[in-house]
């Protein structure tokens, strides 16, 4: 299979039938021994275009079977007397689930796949042949996402022999200047659609820092950053010290607390981390909650920089990393109990989604009899929460000391979560979580 360089292309031999998952996990296993050994430079660089080449055509396959996939699905539900507005329903996660991928990545895969089948073939035929990547083909569905299926063909028809050679940013370029001559109304669409989304995001950067972003209408960005751009100009001709960049990130963090320096930022935090960390020197890090694991240096040093610190003790099960559950009678998981479980789940415990909490959701529905406890408790995002509750989703509190989850698909595949180790070795006795709001 790997000898020479063979090229995929459209005039190879059609196999005589489709590959079953065990020719698959073959290949995988052929490749995990595949590297390079004793062929020549030119070998080399043939092999490295043929396995790009394999990776576009399996993402092109990928594409066909999540078409077949949601089609069979429908069409199950349609006999059962699902209403269509319901049909299908969480099988983006599923998508996910089988990708080890997030429940939205799932979701974009099933779309994708949706579309090239059905709207796009002379796209999944230049992605099937390796000649463009899933990425340029990704590219050409979002360009052309706000147009007809009638103009989507066209725009897939006219592509089809401009994509081999392309770069990202000359498909993209193409796919949307032939929409807007196909469809003028098109753009207006875009503009629209796009400020339906606009949004502000924050993720974690290296060494402690992090990302915030807005996606705003381009001439609201333009003003934000040239409003922080006069403000750092004019710090600057008054003899301030600090840098055109520090006094934009001063500035913009003070305007949109409200306060006057961006120090003294009036909100509620929240720290997890062992005494050791806190009242000694330990190194065990600590998390911080909205944005992970930081250095325990920084941990103690925002603590004591708070002006007013409460502290509220959680307390491991002996023998275990596992934090001690909390209980209520209530059928809503609210207050200090809701709060406890975001600590200790800190992002969404469904597999390979790392989304904020949103929900906290009894794991045995209450109306099958679940206690509201942090034992029959995990932690969801939105899309997350709303996926469990289609028709063939089960979830079970697997048994163990720690907090494992059993979530069974439709389709009768399980995936296990647990919940994270806080702070500390197994079996550490206190954890302490520091919640701080420094005076304005």
């Amino acid at each position: 299979m790997f000898s020479g360089a063979p090229r995929l292309t459209a005039a190879a031999a059609p196999l005589p039938h489709a590959p079953t998952v065990g020719d698959l996990r073959d290949a995988l296993d052929r490749l995990s021994v595949h590297d390079g050994a004793g062929l020549s430079e030119t070998e080399l660089v043939e092999h490295l275009t043929a396995m790009e080449q394999l990776k576009s055509g399996l993402a092109a396959a990928q594409a066909r079977v999540t078409a077949t996939l949601a089609s069979q699905r429908s069409e199950a539900e349609a006999a059962a007397g699902v209403a269509a507005d319901e049909r299908c329903r969480g099988l983006g996660h599923e998508v996910g689930l089988a990708r080890q991928e997030s429940p939205v990545r799932g979701s974009q895969h099933l779309g994708l796949g949706l579309v090239l089948v059905h709207e796009l073939p002379h796209t999944l035929a230049a992605l099937t042949r390796g000649e463009i990547s899933e990425w340029r083909a990704t590219l050409v569905a979002r360009e052309t996402a706000v147009l007809s299926r009638a103009h989507r063909f066209a725009v897939d028809a006219e592509l089809a022999d401009q994509l081999v050679g392309a770069g990202d940013k000359k498909v993209a370029d193409l796919a949307r200047k032939i929409g807007y001559r196909l469809d003028p109304g098109s753009a207006l669409r875009r503009v629209r659609g796009a400020q339906g989304d606009r949004r502000v995001g924050l993720r974690p950067a290296v060494d402690t820092m992090a990302y915030l972003t807005g996606f705003l209408p381009v001439a609201q960005g333009v003003a934000c950053k040239a409003a922080l751009e006069k403000e750092a100009d004019r710090l600057r001709n008054q003899g301030d010290t600090r840098t055109r960049g520090q006094i934009m990130a001063d500035t913009l963090v003070s305007r949109v607390t409200g306060q006057t320096s961006a120090e003294g930022v009036p909100v509620e935090i929240a720290l997890v981390m062992t005494d050791q960390t806190l009242l000694g020197d330990d190194h065990t890090p600590a998390h911080l909650t909205g944005h992970g694991p930081i250095p325990a240096s920084l941990a103690r040093r925002l603590a004591r920089r708070a002006d007013r610190t409460w502290v509220r003790r959680l307390y491991t099960k002996p023998s275990s990393n596992a934090l001690v559950a909390m209980d209520s009678r209530r059928r809503v998981f609210d207050g200090e109990l809701r709060q406890f479980l975001i600590w200790r789940d800190q992002t969404c415990r469904h597999s390979w989604c790392d989304a904020p909490i949103r929900h906290v959701d009894h794991v045995t529905r209450a109306a099958h009899g679940g206690a509201t406890s942090a034992d029959n408790a995990q932690g969801l995002c939105e899309a997350c929460n709303q996926a469990k509750e289609a028709p063939g989703w089960r979830s079970v509190r697997a048994p163990g000391r720690d907090h494992l989850v059993e979530t069974t698909t439709p389709t009768g595949h399980r995936h296990r979560s647990r919940a994270p180790d806080p702070p500390g070795p197994p079996g550490y006795p206190v954890h302490i979580d520091l919640r701080f709001m420094p005076a304005a």
